[in-house]
């Protein structure tokens, strides 16, 4: 009987090339571009049929814990471990601190499949038939990677020539090749052979792990020492800092896959992308009759051949072709198509300027394990917040030395702890909160909680929290 297969998510990058939506604390694989599901739930959703896959592994790190965590609860989807980077690393770190995890979890021989969390990836026919073999390579050996079927001459993607066929289907890797000038690009194109290197592997986990010991012993050590000195925190594995930021910090194609003769190939002609950039999500989007991929909140007239996505304000655009527009809550980017790739030049200029900076950092709707919170404005000594609390979710017992607050219940009920007194409240109802006081705010009922809450103090920031208790094991 075939082994299943362990899927390893890396979901811990923190790329802002889709900015305004993506920033640094939410970037593009927690992010909904169009429809219900983000890139991280889909990436779970390809992974869930359990005749197939074991419970996925994910690696990420602490600042992101919770939003895998309630993302994965949202889709019903059982994790077999949070893996948490406590520095960040390139992907050969994390891929062997995932593959040791997942050696431990499912056996020395267990089949492990890396799949990035913001790709864009349709399951279809070809995806199956690419997975097959990917699997029999793997079983015979090989450390495999899928290389994508090339439809255009894009020189964001390295490439890999492939070369002799194997036994399973695969074929070799005859050599891997940087992002290539476009001549270099197209004469690939034209020659036939050359494959985009879309960054998903599988292989046995013996054999990453044999060949890390001889490419990169000291990647190999750190993610040995920080597994076993991991620490168990409620749903979540805390890899060990002092051994993990030891390891180099090698991307796996450089640690590995350029270095071992066990490398093959996998021809796979399903539909990609790495949404790198707003041009690709417009390829990669379901286009209308004009060319156009819009979202909800938008109205688009006598325009071709564009992108219009919006979480904020509705937007209009008219008379308009070949550009992008999106909006945030707080921004709004407007751009030709063909300057896509020049976002992150856009998000380096704002970070150096103090008066934007925090546009690249967070969005205005900031989510915690108990729900989240919107700032909707922000004065001289007041702070204005829509609070929302899923069902059955409890904010830490705290309270704060330069601020006081007002809550006022606008849905659902809330049970109240100020001091000693402990009370409940319904719609239009409100408490005051004093500066110093003890407090938590909880949700009882079966509907989400949603209040306003004003800040009055000398100082609102979120840094001015002490926590006497906390059920999702925050200080």
């Amino acid at each position: 009987m075939t082994k299943k297969i362990v899927p390893l998510i890396m979901a811990g990058g923190k790329g802002t090339r889709l900015w305004p939506l993506s920033r640094a604390a939410a970037p593009k694989q927690f992010i909904r571009f169009i429809g219900s599901r983000t890139l991280f739930q889909s990436t779970l959703e390809r992974v869930s049929d359990p005749a197939i896959y074991e419970p996925a592994i994910v690696v990420t790190n602490e600042e992101f814990r919770f939003l895998v965590a309630e993302q994965a609860r949202e889709l019903g989807s059982n994790l077999s471990s949070i893996v948490l980077e406590p520095v960040a690393r390139n992907t050969a770190p994390a891929i062997a601190a995932g593959t040791v995890v997942a050696a431990k979890l499912f056996g020395e021989g267990a089949i492990v499949q890396v799949l990035a969390s913001d790709h864009e990836v349709d399951v279809d026919e070809a995806y199956d038939s690419a997975n097959s073999t990917a699997l029999a390579a793997a079983e015979d050996g090989k450390l495999v990677t899928f290389g994508i079927t090339p439809t255009e001459p894009a020189t964001g993607y390295g490439y890999i020539e492939a070369g002799d066929i194997l036994p399973s289907g695969a074929h070799a890797v005859r050599r891997f090749i940087e992002k290539p000038a476009r001549k270099t690009a197209v004469e690939m194109l034209s020659a036939g052979g050359f494959y985009w290197n879309s960054g998903m592997f599988m292989f046995a986990a013996p054999v990453l792990l044999s060949e890390l010991q001889v490419f990169a012993s000291e990647v190999l050590e750190a993610a040995n020492l920080s597994v076993s000195a991991a620490a168990k925190d409620a749903d979540f594995l805390r890899l060990d800092r002092i051994a993990f930021q030891k390891s180099p910090n090698i991307s796996i194609d450089y640690a590995v896959m350029e270095k071992t003769s066990n490398a093959a190939v996998v021809q796979s002609a399903f539909q990609w992308s790495d949404l790198g950039s707003w041009d690709s999500v417009w390829k990669a989007g379901r286009q209308d009759e004009h060319e156009n991929v819009a979202s909800a909140n938008t109205t688009l007239v006598d325009t071709r051949s564009s992108l219009v996505m919006s979480h904020g304000p509705h937007l209009v655009v008219s008379g308009l072709e070949n550009v992008v527009v999106i909006g945030s809550e707080d921004a709004v980017y407007i751009g030709r198509m063909e300057d896509s790739q020049d976002v992150g030049k856009i998000v380096k200029r704002l970070e150096a300027a103090p008066s934007t900076a925090r546009l690249t950092e967070s969005h205005p709707t900031c989510y915690r394990p108990w729900g989240g919170y919107t700032s909707v404005l922000v004065g001289d000594r007041f702070q204005v917040k829509r609070i929302f609390v899923l069902p059955g979710r409890k904010l830490s017992l705290q309270k704060h030395h330069h601020r006081s607050e007002h809550w006022i219940v606008v849905r659902g009920t809330a049970e109240v702890t100020v001091g000693e007194r402990v009370a409940v409240l319904r719609e239009s109802e409100s408490v005051y909160v004093p500066l110093g006081e003890v407090h938590r705010l909880a949700n009882p009922g079966k509907i989400m909680l949603e209040l306003i809450e004003v800040q009055t103090g000398s100082y609102l920031g979120e840094d001015d929290i002490i926590r006497m208790a906390d059920e999702f094991g925050r200080t």
